[in-house]
């Protein structure tokens, strides 16, 4: 068993290496965000290859697969002796409708809701306890993709403050070891506070998407967790990707539509070109370079980083302890000017 550099989670007990395994596209296909079909033995290699490595979170949850990625996560950390079993983080408030798998999910918080995921993530996983039980999105009533068939009528909508109240309250019930918020805004944040201490954050946050820098620095004030997902942004600052690759996915690999992937893709492979060098002079890879960036950016706890096949684990895993000099700093910080590849501040 390997270690990688460690920090607090915030003010939890939790120690959590600087990178984490992420089980979105191991919940396979027949779903609406799927990354095209995913074989459970090779997931199951490929969780323990990085638990192997030292990662010591994984971070999933319930809509990932519609059940299906807790599961091959149970079943990849079974067995494991309980000093090498990693931390278990999932989220709530993305419902799904099982007569139709292929809708997209509704973002429902409402407290009846989110107790019955909680038990069947537990189940699911085969846990008693959630280490970190996440809001994945605030709660609307509609569906993720923001759409809504017409003529229906929206859905209640379950205030910030009430579904709040009701992850603390599954804290004092022994459930759930801590709570944190995934995709909430600083004013969302600052509601969550007065409440009770908001444990993590989790924002989407990499070179291309740098918008939540914001929500990271209001982290780092509140002594709370910043846990970012979609660091090599969804395989794009990899360097293994081009548009004749982007091309060939397949249908039902949701990347297939963005705009990151389609009409802004030729900016950020300028991006990745510029990364080259950099990832060349420290014996790494681009994608290492990438999470690196991020790791160390203000309010930055742990990176999650997918990955699909053990080999993958590879090529991303010394990103956790890769220091990039000043000077990789500023030529990185001139490719995006350059390109004018990304969203957001340009961060040094």
């Amino acid at each position: 068993m390997t270690s990688l550099p460690t920090r607090r989670l915030g003010t939890t007990d939790m120690d959590i290496s600087r990178i984490g395994f992420g089980a979105w596209a191991v919940g396979g296909s027949g779903w609406r965000f799927a990354w095209g079909g995913q074989d459970d033995a090779d997931s199951i290699a490929t969780i323990r290859r990085a638990v192997e490595a030292g990662v010591n979170w994984i971070d999933t949850a319930a809509v990932y697969g519609l059940g299906h990625s807790e599961e091959v996560v149970a079943k990849a950390i079974h067995g494991l002796p309980e000093a090498d079993r990693p931390f278990v983080f999932t989220k709530a408030g993305l419902v799904w409708d099982e007569n139709d798998r292929a809708a997209a999910p509704k973002r429902i918080m409402a407290a009846a809701s989110v107790r019955r995921e909680l038990e069947d993530s537990l189940r699911r996983l085969n846990v008693e306890r959630i280490d970190l039980y996440q809001v994945h999105w605030p709660d609307t009533g509609a569906s993720l993709d923001f759409s809504a068939p017409d003529g229906v009528e929206p859905a209640v909508v379950t205030p910030l403050e009430e579904y709040w109240q009701t992850m603390a309250d599954l804290v004092k019930e022994g459930k759930v070891r801590a709570i944190g918020l995934s995709n909430h805004d600083v004013p969302q944040l600052e509601i969550a506070e007065a409440i009770a201490h908001v444990d993590a954050i989790q924002p989407q946050f990499s070179l291309i998407k740098r918008e939540a820098a914001g929500e990271l620095t209001w982290a780092a004030e509140h002594h709370t967790g910043g846990i970012v997902y979609q660091p090599q942004h969804s395989g794009l600052l990899t360097g293994t990707f081009s548009a004749e690759r982007v091309a060939g996915l397949p249908d039902d690999d949701w990347r297939k539509g963005f705009p990151e992937f389609t009409t802004e893709l030729d900016r950020n492979l300028a991006l990745v070109e510029a990364l080259r060098p950099i990832a060349a002079a420290h014996d790494t890879t681009v994608g290492s370079v990438a999470i690196a960036w991020t790791l160390i950016q203000t309010g930055v706890t742990g990176a999650i980083v997918g990955a699909r096949r053990p080999e993958q684990v590879d090529g991303w895993i010394d990103a956790a302890a890769l220091e990039l000099t000043p000077a990789d700093l500023a030529a990185i910080t001139a490719a995006l000017r350059t390109t004018g590849a990304g969203e957001g501040p340009i961060l040094s």
